[in-house]
């Protein structure tokens, strides 16, 4: 397998955002509604996000739609998730290709069903020539589980000679192979409903980006929610590990 392109940091814009929609369950129970209600609310939500995202500069959207670990979840919520998947892309599948989104998914499909596969593949297919926007769905995705698939592809490509096992930028190289390598870096990471952790997301990737939590559900997400998220991350300053300029001086 190639490695694929690598894009670098090019300005400080939030370029890619990634959010990890969290809160349907509890928004659910809160109204006295199964959490399935809470999963279907939450589809609009991400309707409400995509349309806005471009509207605050953003190019890329990443959202954790289905984890690895999710299989623990009871049958019925599995069932209606994967419901949901399809019904997500029948019901925008149009508006999205027409308004020049792209559409990509990333996440491991040896244990998925042949109607979701069918589902993604139409989805990937009829949008790939769109390059006004792109929604990245991470479904059936871990960031460990990429990690290590990444890892297993980079070694094989060595192993056969495709790859050089050094390049002096083993980490460059590397990233090459991870099934997020096609976008830019991600810029921020936003996690709904007042949760704090990354919950296995995008975990390479999360090293650099900023992080933005915030106390809304992801039912009721929308324009104002991304854009007070977007606002506190242009209020940061990105270092990539280096010194502020007040820092340098004072130390010389």
């Amino acid at each position: 397998m190639s490695p694929k392109p690598v894009h670098t940091v090019e300005s400080d814009a939030a370029r890619h955002v990634a959010i990890i929609m969290d809160g349907n369950g509890r928004w659910a129970k809160a109204r006295g509604l199964p959490r399935t209600f809470g999963h279907r609310a939450g589809v609009n939500a991400l309707k409400r996000t995509v349309e806005a995202a471009p509207d605050y500069g953003v190019q890329w959207l990443t959202v954790f739609g289905f984890s690895t670990e999710n299989w623990r979840r009871p049958a019925t919520e599995v069932s209606e998730l994967m419901k949901l998947m399809k019904a997500y892309v029948s019901s925008d599948l149009d508006r999205l290709a027409r308004e020049g989104v792209r559409v990509h998914v990333i996440g491991r499909r040896d244990n998925l069903t042949r109607d979701i596969l069918d589902v993604i593949d139409r989805a990937e297919s009829s949008t790939r020539h769109n390059d006004r926007f792109h929604l990245q769905v991470a479904f059936n995705y871990g960031g460990r589980a990429d990690i290590a698939d990444a890892a297993r592809r980079y070694a094989a490509a060595v192993l056969s000679g495709e790859t050089p096992a050094d390049d002096g930028d083993a980490e460059a190289l590397f990233q090459r192979y991870l099934s997020t390598a096609e976008g830019p870096p991600v810029d921020l990471i936003i996690r709904t409903s007042g949760e704090r952790r990354l919950s296995n997301f995008l975990l390479w990737e999360a090293a650099y980006a900023e992080l933005v939590f915030q106390d809304v559900l992801w039912p009721d997400y929308g324009p104002e929610a991304l854009g007070a998220a977007i606002a506190e991350y242009q209020a940061r300053e990105r270092r990539y590990g280096g010194a502020e300029v007040d820092d340098v001086l004072a130390a010389g």
